[in-house]
């Protein structure tokens, strides 16, 4: 089953706003990934950036994939039961999520870059 993102509105959605809010102050990690996932750069696969799958805001979305992609900076080292339960909920919509350190997506771009190409390709 493709989950589209109308399907996903089905429960409360985060704030347009909100999502917006994010989409101005990005990591510097979520900018420099930004920029290799956007317009289609990563085998023509369509990604969309701080997008509401309620009732969570993922950093990065594939639908057409339905891969999420989440970049994790120091402070999820203490929330690692949130996102364990995060992850979870995501799964039982359907949606597989790879997780990677913010010092990954800086320093080791490509590297990530070639494991997200390797999971879309398993779709």
């Amino acid at each position: 089953m493709r989950l589209r993102s109308k399907q996903m509105s089905t429960q409360k959605q985060p704030s347009t706003a909100f999502a917006r809010k994010l989409r101005k102050n990005q990591t510097e990690a979520e900018r420099r990934l930004w920029h290799f996932l956007r317009n289609r750069q990563l085998a023509g696969f369509k990604f969309r950036r701080q997008h509401s799958v309620a009732p969570y805001t993922v950093d990065f979305i594939c639908l057409d994939g339905q891969l999420v992609v989440e970049l994790d900076g120091g402070q999820h080292s203490d929330q690692s039961k949130y996102d364990l339960a995060r992850t979870k909920h995501l799964e039982t919509l359907g949606l597989r999520v790879l997780r990677f350190w913010d010092d990954d997506a800086l320093l080791r771009t490509e590297a990530v870059l070639e494991e997200i190409l390797r999971e879309l390709k398993k779709a």
